[in-house]
């Protein structure tokens, strides 16, 4: 039987539990590339704290039945995505025991650790795109391992996943393959272990009994009061971990999930994701629109930064709109974690929604990404890049949105925060 050269779409629609999602049009913040953002004196770019998220007409809509997050391509457009491998060009860049290269193959063996736990086996029994198993995206890493330590040209790996690995184009936000992508990192910002007049705003423990709360949870308000001062009135009494200067940044620790914190007497401190109450992600960005504050179209990161400085009393009342509570442990210096329980890699770590994105997948995005030019300053190019599939986030939500991890500290921040653009995203299998 002959095979027809266009996208193999696979049955609509599955029979599957809803998780009651939506894909979402998501409407990210724009910046110059030329300076960095500033928030309270540090540098700071956050397009995932205030993603706007509006429903795209006609989209994909996972309700009562999920559509099939993936497609796999068949021949012109299999060798159009098969194409984008040679833009991967880091890789290549420096010697196979430093540098990108082995920043990929870090990712890699982390997920490999990910696939070989009983939950990853348990995660994969019922996933919705056929011919996406357990087995095959464990195989599929140990022999793209094996091609990235052989080969020895960004061409040599290209002609080798081509001709070995199929491609599962994400179906996107518009069912045509349009995915948006932001990026996250692991800030660093000054703490103290104690509060005192400066620092005042902490970040908190899991309760030990947090899975035994009576449902509805209580929401922010409940937890902290509406100026985020009255935790000790409540069951987060003698829970904080560390104290911030601003509510808005232990805020923001709990958007990120992870944080390094920098103590008085020059010591650091890393907390990571424990859990959270059972609430849906609030943008605050999308508030102020609905309120009239700021014009949609006006709307920006430095905006909306700088109307919180200037009226902070307006914390109180938007932060509390947003019940989701994370709480963290101590991580003894640890790298950031993912959702999957393992390091996340700058550069070759996403975090999609794992309500319909396979966990610890290879993966190839495409986009236009921050880069130096050789002034040093940060300008968007297209590029593509192997990345894994290995967190997951309370704004990214469908098979349309991406998050990819940049690193930690001022400059991750910084290029972070210009990741603002859609493009495309591909799992790679190993050819049945």
């Amino acid at each position: 039987m002959s095979i027809s050269c266009s996208i193999d779409w696979l049955p609509s629609k599955i029979s599957r539990i809803s998780f009651g999602l939506s894909a979402l049009r998501t409407s990210v913040l724009r910046t110059s590339f030329k300076a960095p953002l500033k928030v309270f004196g540090r540098a700071f770019a956050l397009a995932f704290a205030i993603t706007l998220a509006t429903p795209l007409s006609g989209s994909l809509s996972y309700a009562d039945e999920m559509l099939v997050p993936l497609t796999r391509l068949y021949c012109r457009d299999r060798r159009q995505a098969a194409s984008l491998v040679g833009q991967d060009t880091r890789l290549f860049d420096t010697e196979l025991t430093n540098g990108d290269r082995q920043a990929l193959l870090t990712a890699i063996n982390h997920s490999l650790d990910y696939l070989s736990t009983p939950g990853s086996v348990a995660e994969y029994s019922d996933y919705s795109v056929e011919g996406v198993t357990h087995e095959r995206v464990r195989d599929s890493l140990i022999r793209f391992r094996t091609l990235v330590t052989q080969s020895e040209s960004a061409e040599a790996l290209q002609q080798a996943v081509a001709s070995e690995f199929d491609f599962y184009q994400a179906v996107g936000q518009d069912e045509e393959g349009t995915v948006a992508f932001t990026g996250y990192f692991e800030p660093t910002y000054t703490a103290s272990l104690t509060p005192t007049e400066q620092y005042r705003y902490p970040i908190y423990q899991k309760p030990n009994d947090l899975d035994q709360w009576a449902e509805p949870h209580p929401t922010r308000a409940d937890l902290e009061g509406t100026d985020g001062l009255q935790a000790d009135k409540g069951p987060l009494e003698g829970l904080e971990i560390a104290w911030l200067p601003t509510r808005l940044e232990a805020f923001l620790i709990q958007v990120q999930g992870s944080a390094r914190l920098e103590l008085a007497d020059g010591s650091q401190l890393s907390v990571g994701y424990d859990g959270r109450t059972n609430y849906p992600y609030v943008s605050m960005g999308r508030a102020l629109i609905d309120d009239g504050i700021i014009p949609e179209d006006e709307l920006t990161l430095p905006v909306l930064l700088e109307y919180f400085e200037q009226n902070p009393e307006a914390l109180d009342e938007y932060l509390p709109r947003n019940n989701r509570f994370v709480f963290f442990r101590e991580t003894d210096g640890a790298p950031a974690t993912g959702s999957l329980g393992y390091p996340v890699t700058a550069g070759r770590s996403i975090a999609t929604d794992k309500s319909v994105m396979p966990p610890g997948a290879l993966a190839l995005i495409n986009l236009p990404l921050p880069q130096r030019n050789d002034e040093g300053e940060l300008e968007a190019r297209n590029a593509s890049r192997f990345v894994l599939d290995q967190d997951t986030g309370g704004a990214i939500k469908g098979a349309g949105r991406v998050d990819l991890f940049v690193g930690t500290g001022t400059e991750a921040g910084e290029v972070a925060g210009l990741i603002n653009d859609t493009g495309s995203l591909y799992y790679l299998l190993l050819k049945d």
